[in-house]
């Protein structure tokens, strides 16, 4: 009796193993690569022929002549892929508060002059901890010390923060936001 119910099991159990762990995933990888090439490897970005980071994962930014993006939580290094998190910490926990006052001080360190209210996102992790936009508001803060940076115009550089703006996805989910690698990259480009 056992062995009539093993036997089906068995099959069941190597069929949809074939199935589910061979067949499905070559064909979900095949289309992706065919439909949708450049988010399937990762949506790589490259500079002179070289890759310089991902669309879609954060990239850390210290130097006063790079735009700097959001706050990253994971660990043990800023914008590690394989630790997305976030913080977990309220908004009264002594360490997050110890963050955002660090980040505000370093931006204030940066630009000294800038007597603008800081924007949220610039002080403040997200979920993931691997945001690679920061909103426009928070790029036009950083324009006037990434200006003075490079020494080029203010109006330049806001320019350009305009220009890679992106809009809300479909129109109405999200606000309006700026891909800082791309940002940077054409920073890099003007000479």
């Amino acid at each position: 009796m056992i062995r009539a119910q093993l036997r089906p099991a068995l099959v069941s159990f190597a069929l949809l193993t074939v199935i589910v762990g061979v067949i499905y995933p070559l064909a979900v990888t095949g289309v992706a690569q065919v439909v949708f090439p450049y988010q399937a490897n990762g949506s790589v970005m490259t500079s002179h022929g070289q890759a310089t980071g991902s669309a879609l994962i954060g990239q850390p930014f210290d130097d006063p002549k790079y735009f700097w993006g959001r706050l990253s939580a994971t660990g043990p290094f800023p914008y590690n892929a394989a630790a997305s998190s976030g913080s977990n910490y309220g908004p009264m926990n002594p360490a997050y508060l110890q963050a955002v006052q660090a980040r505000i001080d370093a931006l204030k360190a940066a630009d000294p002059g800038n007597t603008a209210p800081i924007p949220v996102d610039l002080v403040t992790a997200s979920g993931s901890g691997l945001d690679p936009q920061i909103s426009v508001a928070a790029a036009l803060y950083q324009a006037p010390r990434v200006a003075r940076a490079r020494q080029l115009s203010e109006e330049v550089v806001r320019q350009l923060v305009v220009q890679y703006a992106e809009d809300r996805q479909l129109g109405v989910l999200g606000e309006p936001r700026v891909d800082v690698l791309k940002l940077n990259l054409a920073l890099d480009a003007q000479k």
